[in-house]
């Protein structure tokens, strides 16, 4: 069976730092799916707007060429504990398939590539390519009383503060990239290997912009906002 991308996804997060290990974790990211021209008709979306949200089958297409590995170690484990990769949610699989869960926001029918489904709560970066899009079905799909193995507990949020360098930046942002930087940074994006110097400066590319901070004493600094090419959509869905 081969398997050929029907789209892409454009998002607001320009590169794996900082987006989320799943979806629904940044309720205001966003993220518009472009199809590919053989896929790209009203009829193939006719009905799909009565759905809120869309299971996208999509690959992961950064690490697909380091191929798979039959143990890997989860972030919510600390990088330090092995578990079987059919056990996790690694990128690194057999197929480089990933199932995502968004929320669908709008069909965009002026857009010259229309139609363009309008997404929100995404974990896929900018350029993610779809192999399949299929409606969600809460009668069939949500299951209160299911286990979540080593993975059951919540997520746990880091304060955000913003320095006074970078407030008259960060207060110039749209009300949904605030929320954005605020939600994404809160849950802490830096490798479990890499969170021992609080002096460490990251960068984060979201929504357009490279966001620059620090954690120091559990509270994630923000102390540079700019706006850069390569930074993902912004929330106009206009890239550089």
């Amino acid at each position: 069976m081969n398997l050929d991308p029907i789209g892409v996804v454009r998002s607001c997060f320009g590169g794996k730092f900082a987006a989320p290990r799943q979806p629904g974790l940044c309720p205001s990211a966003w993220g518009r799916l472009v199809f590919d021209p053989p896929y790209r008709s009203l009829e193939a979306v006719r009905g799909i707007e009565g759905f809120s949200h869309l299971w996208l089958i999509f690959g992961f297409h950064e690490t697909a060429p380091q191929g798979w590995r039959p143990t890997v170690r989860p972030p919510r484990l600390g990088g330090n504990q092995r578990v079987g990769v059919f056990a996790s949610r690694s990128t690194f699989r057999p197929n480089s398939l990933g199932l995502s869960l968004v929320k669908l926001e709008g069909i965009d029918l002026t857009d010259p590539e229309s139609p363009v489904l309008l997404l929100g709560g995404v974990d896929l970066i900018d350029g993610t390519p779809v192999f399949d899009v299929k409606p969600y079905l809460a009668y069939a799909e949500a299951l209160p009383d299911a286990t979540g193995g080593f993975a059951g507990e919540g997520i746990s949020r880091l304060p955000v503060e913003v320095e006074t360098g970078a407030r008259p930046d960060f207060e110039r942002l749209s009300v949904r990239t605030r929320a954005l930087v605020l939600e994404a940074l809160s849950l802490d994006p830096r490798p479990a290997t890499q969170t021992a110097d609080p002096e460490r400066v990251f960068g984060a590319l979201l929504g357009g912009f490279n966001v620059r901070f620090t954690i120091r004493d559990g509270v994630c600094r923000i102390g540079q906002i700019q706006k850069v090419c390569d930074a993902g959509l912004d929330d106009r869905g206009v890239g550089c």
